[in-house]
């Protein structure tokens, strides 16, 4: 009997040690981070402009300042506004990349944007603006202002984010979402993006292998979505839950039929 016992709780102590083991191995990121050859080229991802972009384009001009004015677009405010942000700086107002990737720019008219870095953009501008309408070149700054990326799924803030430097990994993403819960699962990440052309793809991604930092998708697009999935444990909660609410409503609908009939019977 004592035999027996003692070959119960050692099988008992040796499952739960296998158990918690195959469970660690699911948790810490970038395992394998010693023998990755590491790209230098993925360091220098930019942005690149696509439909639906809103641009903040400012020009600025040292030497003649009145003359760079007509390149920069306020928003017209009431006079109500005025007044109460009179000692602010003016709002610019934003341009929309519309489907053919082109925006309507003051003084130069449209111009072709789509799949542009900003720096490329600035340079653009600049460019067109120097020697026509400005005798030096004019200082020329872009920026993205509708940088958004989505995090749902099994993480402690699910949302979506503004990313002001145009430059996030999916590690950074999810910092931002407060990392996954523990029913989250590390191996399998699903990216969802779309592309410039509008077509949508979902790639899996393994958070647990470092080969990820060598991946296209380490660093995300604006408007890109991360789905974290739920692991088996939570499946297997959620399966729990259902039924036991199930169950607890018609138990609860028998006894308040069998005290019915008891009070009749009475």
């Amino acid at each position: 009997m004592v035999f027996k016992k003692l070959y119960f709780t050692l099988m008992l102590g040796l499952l739960l040690a296998v158990t918690s083991c195959t469970s660690y191995k699911t948790v810490p990121y970038l395992q394998n981070s010693s023998n990755v050859n590491y790209d230098p080229s993925q360091v220098l991802y930019d942005a690149r402009i696509m439909p639906k972009d809103e641009l903040t384009i400012t020009v600025s001009c040292p030497e003649d300042p009145d003359a760079a004015q007509p390149f920069n677009l306020v928003v017209a405010r009431s006079m109500a506004e005025y007044n109460n942000y009179l000692t602010s700086q003016p709002t610019l107002q934003t341009y929309l990349v519309n489907n053919e990737g082109t925006i309507n720019y003051p003084v130069l008219g449209k111009l072709k944007v789509q799949g542009m870095t900003v720096n490329e953009l600035e340079n653009l501008i600049a460019s067109k603006i120097e020697g026509t309408y400005l005798k030096t070149r004019p200082v020329v700054t872009v920026r993205l202002s509708n940088y958004k990326i989505s995090v749902l799924g099994e993480v402690t803030s699910p949302g979506t984010y503004t990313v002001p430097s145009e430059k996030i990994s999916v590690y950074g993403a999810l910092a931002m979402a407060k990392d996954l819960t523990i029913w989250g699962r590390r191996d399998n990440v699903k990216l969802i993006r779309e592309d410039a052309n509008g077509k949508k793809s979902v790639h899996e991604l393994d958070l647990n292998d470092a080969n990820l930092i060598n991946s296209p998708y380490y660093y995300l697009q604006q408007n890109d979505v991360l789905y974290v999935t739920p692991n088996k444990t939570k499946s297997k909660n959620s399966d729990i839950g259902s039924s036991t609410s199930y169950w607890v409503s018609s138990i609860s609908i028998l006894v308040s039929i069998a005290s019915l009939v008891t009070n009749i019977l009475r």
